[in-house]
């Protein structure tokens, strides 16, 4: 269920005892600062509505009243729904990871290269000592086009695979919530071409693959977003953020890059375009906030 903005004050409002009213009352609700203002968000509309009109009669919360509160019904508290619900309320974010599901089980997590070369960003021959990489233009001429988009959905191992679905998971959700399932799929193509543009750029003909660069592009979006319009969806720790620009730099260092090949053109690219895209999604949604 999505939260829904009851009402806001100034933040030199005191809202201590209304929000002791509040919880006389078990009527769920969470408080928020954004910039120079506090946001009491609700469960619903109803309950937004009953929120503003208990702030009307009772600002100061009225402790020490014997106040007749019976028409305002308490309400069950927020719970975290299912998996399955979560599921069936991101059906965007559920079918990219199924699509990296069932890619990992036809290429066998990458040991299957009769599959494999098919998803590429260059197709390849091979023999038992070396890939043969063709050029980007053969592929692209023969119609192709899939192979500027599908090595995001590749991944070389189980732990790869896991790691870049749980932030999907976590990320993706966020953003089909706040701006919908076809931003989501719109975001994804995008930041996932230009990120295998990138790491083609960086590295020249090589095997990569994975959703990273597309992680990389929705955290930017997300922070960027979140900076100029903030919200409560897009609201992550900033230890969250630090930490993966730690990663970021740590895996263009030997000491990382040893344990294997790290699409670090794709990291960067990603992150980039998803910076300019919460940009542009921030920006447009401020100004419609102040409209």
């Amino acid at each position: 269920m999505k939260p829904v903005t009851a009402m806001r004050v100034p933040l030199a409002t005191d809202l201590g005892g209304f929000v002791k009213l509040l919880r006389r009352l078990q009527m769920p609700h969470r408080v928020s600062e954004e910039r120079d203002e506090q946001v009491v968000w609700a469960a619903d509309e109803k309950m937004a509505a009953d929120i503003r009109e208990l702030y009307q009669r009772f600002p100061d919360g009225n402790a020490d009243v014997d106040l007749d509160l019976s028409q305002y019904q308490p309400q069950p508290r927020f719970t975290r729904p299912s998996l399955a619900a979560q599921a069936r309320a991101c059906p965007a974010t559920t079918f990219v990871l199924l699509l990296c599901l069932v890619v990992a089980v036809l290429t066998y997590l990458g040991d299957n290269v009769d599959t494999l070369h098919w998803l590429t960003f260059q197709d390849f021959s091979y023999d038992s000592q070396n890939l043969y990489f063709i050029p980007l233009a053969t592929s692209l001429d023969a119609g192709q086009w899939w192979r500027l988009f599908t090595p995001m959905f590749l991944h070389f191992g189980v732990l790869h695979l896991a790691m870049n679905a749980l932030w999907y998971w976590e990320l993706g959700k966020r953003v089909e919530i706040l701006q919908g399932r076809i931003n989501l799929l719109g975001l994804t193509l995008l930041i996932g071409l230009l990120s295998n543009v990138a790491q083609y750029g960086y590295s020249g003909p090589s095997l990569f693959g994975g959703l990273s660069g597309v992680l990389y592009g929705l955290l930017g979006h997300v922070f960027v977003f979140q900076w100029l319009a903030p919200n409560n969806i897009y609201r992550m720790p900033r230890g969250i953020l630090v930490m993966m620009l730690i990663w970021l730099v740590a895996c263009m260092t030997p000491l990382v890059s040893m344990f294997g090949q790290i699409a670090n053109g794709a990291h960067v690219g990603g992150l980039l375009v998803g910076c300019v895209t919460g940009l542009l999604g921030g920006a447009f949604a401020r100004r419609k906030l102040r409209a």
